[in-house]
């Protein structure tokens, strides 16, 4: 398959069958990434999984728009597309490597999603802005967008919401990762966000609010985001950065997770486990 720039200039088409299983696949995935140097951003791809799965599973390649924000977030995006074929398996050993396109966190260059950030809170303004684009251009295309929650703390990221609902952008989807953890702490021990849904749906917004880690549940959330007219849509998905890896010990800092090499391999091998023999391939 050829390797797509950006998301949405995909010229190969890709067919997700089993979403839970890509989910445990960008998992896999992520684990490999990391493992070489013994720690990064897998709590970011543990916790985004299913998310990142959805949107693989449901966008239409080659139209509509993907965009990470938080731009450590990339991992989940980048272990999709190696998995999907979309980038070449060797992009699995370049991840966080000095002068590699594959970084651990994404700049203007990265391949793949058609915009991230390094500096938090700006994706929502990207992905607004491409929608308004695509409305004037009389493009049928949605954007998608990937947010952390501790970006709710950045100020731009509620202007660009102001925005999205004045303009009445309903090709706007937020898939908001409720996973309370910043750099600092849990989120709530640095910023009261609470009622997420409630702020959002007082800025004009339509809010679902779901369990992340349930593939079908996120699902149905961005089909019935799809269906709305008038105004953007923003899917609160409360997670976890240590899901799905039973393996790690019950303090792991899952802003930064540490991964030696005997780690390493248990989380290898349960994450195999979980994978259906007969599918090798989503």
């Amino acid at each position: 398959m050829g390797s797509p720039r950006r998301f949405s200039d995909a010229s190969t088409y890709w067919v997700v069958d089993d979403i839970p299983q890509l989910a445990t696949r960008i998992r896999l995935r992520a684990v490999q990434m990391i493992a070489p140097q013994g720690f990064g951003y897998l709590g970011q791809a543990l916790s985004s999984a299913e998310q990142v799965a959805a949107v693989f599973g449901l966008a239409r390649p080659g139209l509509d728009r993907l965009v990470c924000s938080p731009g450590h977030y990339i991992i989940g995006p980048f272990a999709a597309a190696v998995e999907l074929g979309l980038l070449e398996e060797s992009a699995l050993g370049r991840y966080g490597q000095d002068g590699s396109d594959i970084e651990a966190i994404g700049t203007e260059s990265s391949p793949v999603v058609d915009y991230t950030c390094g500096s938090l809170g700006q994706g929502l303004s990207a992905a607004i802005g491409l929608a308004l684009g695509d409305r004037l251009n009389g493009s049928q295309a949605r954007t998608y967008a990937l947010l952390s929650d501790g970006e709710l703390q950045e100020g731009q990221v509620w202007e660009a919401a102001l925005f999205g609902a004045h303009h009445r952008l309903d090709a706007v989807t937020v898939l908001l990762d409720a996973n309370n953890s910043q750099v600092d702490g849990p989120v709530d021990t640095i910023t009261t966000l609470d009622p997420i849904a409630a702020k959002w749906q007082s800025f004009g917004w339509h809010v679902l609010e779901v369990d992340g880690h349930d593939a079908g549940a996120v699902c149905a959330a961005l089909a019935g985001a799809a269906a709305v007219r008038d105004r953007p849509s923003v899917i609160v998905c409360r997670t976890s950065t240590v899901h799905g890896l039973d393996c790690l010990p019950a303090d792991a800092d899952g802003h930064f997770i540490k991964l030696p090499p005997d780690l390493a391999e248990a989380a290898l091998a349960e994450l195999n486990d979980r994978l259906k023999p007969e599918s090798p391939h989503v």
